[in-house]
């Protein structure tokens, strides 16, 4: 049976519950003020298939922050604008075993961030971005996604502003770091640029669309960047549980700390989740047993 014809004849409410009660074990980040008023209750889903059809449960109109979400884009718009071969000599694709935030990882790498899915490397591509300043950069990346995708993505003021009133500690140290190491052109406007793009918000539907031009072969994207991005999301996506989680569910996945989760069901479509409650490692709880329940109970692990 096809994914489309499984997931018709799918009933999700089950698996939903069960990821709703999962969420109660997690905790909402508190490292922006601004995340940690979200109601930790909160769960959706949105899934857009190969076809065009689309299905959705819970509270699908929340607007969220995409947060790390975002990384994935900004290494594909990358690679669409300046070419694999620049790109990956700015960036590693080795997984990381330390937080999405360590110092000490990139010192012991020499500077050299280790992937594009933590924040030594997300800061390092911001560096690289197309335009003059972090906002021209982040409408030109903002306007790209929604016109390739048709989403409706757009800068969360308000979220910005809490991100700026308490400017992480860590990422400042990661950007003085590789600025001190050659990595970094310009630090201060590379750290304000990935502050602004991981203030691009939207709804799961936003999200499950720009999942779907990674997931799905299009006229406009290289393939091979497609699939650099997918391995490196499979490999790299979910942090330190990236290798733990690839076994369980084997699908190229992105989290973000406001909760948002994207995952790539490759040439057949993609998934995003919204549930905010977060464990240890900065992921959704919520969202991930969401997931591994779809993915167990519809086969749709790449190594199936």
């Amino acid at each position: 049976m096809a994914w489309i014809d499984r997931l018709a004849s799918t009933d999700f409410s089950t698996w939903v519950q069960q990821a709703k009660t999962a969420a109660l074990k997690g905790k909402v980040s508190d490292r922006i003020p601004q995340l940690a008023v979200a109601n930790p209750g909160c769960f959706a889903v949105y899934i857009c298939c190969d076809f065009g059809q689309t299905f959705s449960q819970g509270d699908t109109a929340c607007v969220f922050p995409l947060m790390s979400a975002i990384k994935p884009f900004s290494l594909l718009y990358l690679l669409e604008h300046l070419g694999t071969e620049t790109v990956l000599q700015w960036v590693g694709v080795e997984p990381s075993n330390a937080p999405f935030n360590s110092l000490e990882q990139l010192i012991a790498d020499g500077g050299h961030p280790r992937n594009p899915m933590i924040n030594s490397g997300a800061i390092t591509l911001a560096d690289k971005l197309p335009g003059k300043d972090g906002n021209q950069r982040t409408q030109l990346f903002c306007q790209w996604l929604n016109q390739l995708a048709g989403c409706q993505l757009q800068v969360d003021e308000g979220m910005l502003a809490s991100v700026r009133s308490l400017r992480s500690p860590a990422n400042q140290a990661i950007a003085n770091y590789l600025a001190a190491t050659g990595h970094l052109d310009h630090p201060e406007v590379a750290l304000d640029t990935y502050e602004q793009i991981c203030c691009i918000s939207g709804r799961v539907k936003d999200l499950a669309l720009l999942g779907k031009l990674l997931a799905c072969e299009n006229s406009f994207l290289e393939t091979q960047h497609r699939q650099i991005v997918n391995a490196v999301m499979l490999t790299c996506g979910l942090y330190e549980a990236s290798a733990q989680l690839a076994v369980k569910i084997g699908l190229p996945m992105k989290s973000g700390i406001s909760g948002g989760l994207l995952v790539i069901v490759p040439n057949a479509g993609a998934i995003a989740c919204y549930s905010p409650a977060l464990d240890i490692a900065g992921n959704s709880v919520g969202a991930i047993a969401f997931i591994q329940a779809l993915s167990q109970g519809l086969q749709l692990s790449i190594f199936s």
